[in-house]
């Protein structure tokens, strides 16, 4: 009996496969400009620079760091495997490098949820040994890795966002 398509995993490509690697060890990239006078951080990948067009774009380690910008409690969903999380935290947050990103909060009651709330990076694990839908957090989620595939890559791990612990005790 075959597997059934999943709709939580984006599309990739040859382009973004140093992105799905960087994820599987636990870390978050997000492309930077050098151009002289620009700098800015984007997020999604892309080839060129959002603010000036300049094709001089790097991958870079994101820390990790946001604040929670908005965010909706989903409570239906039948896209596999969505069904058998609802209820689930679709959120944009803004990272500490300033782009916006699309994600998913985790660990974190709904009623707890507040606007520029600190959060940080964990990674939702889709190594096949670690099956689907395990978690892993931060820096801690050292993955399988990411296989390249023609063109393109098995994604091994997506990035979620976590409530940030705090340094009086955890968060």
């Amino acid at each position: 009996m075959g597997t059934a398509q999943r709709f939580d995993l984006p599309g990739t490509d040859a382009f973004t496969v140093p992105y799905w690697q960087a994820a599987a060890e636990g870390r978050l990239l997000l492309r930077r400009c050098r151009a002289p006078g620009c700098g800015a951080a984007h997020h999604y990948p892309r080839e060129f620079c959002p603010r000036c067009w300049s094709e001089d774009v790097e991958w870079v380690t994101a820390s990790g760091e946001a604040t929670l910008y908005t965010w909706s409690v989903v409570h239906r969903n039948d896209l596999p495997p969505f069904g058998e999380r609802v209820p689930y935290v679709a959120a944009v947050v803004e990272l500490a490098e300033g782009p916006r990103m699309m994600t998913e909060i985790t660990g974190c009651p709904e009623e707890a949820l507040r606007i520029g709330m600190p959060l940080r990076v964990a990674f939702r694990d889709h190594s096949p040994t670690n099956g689907a839908d395990s978690r892993k957090g931060g820096a801690e989620g050292a993955g399988a890795g990411c296989a390249g595939g023609a063109g393109g890559a098995e994604i091994r791990a997506v990035p979620v966002f976590r409530p940030a612990r705090s340094a009086d005790g955890p968060g």
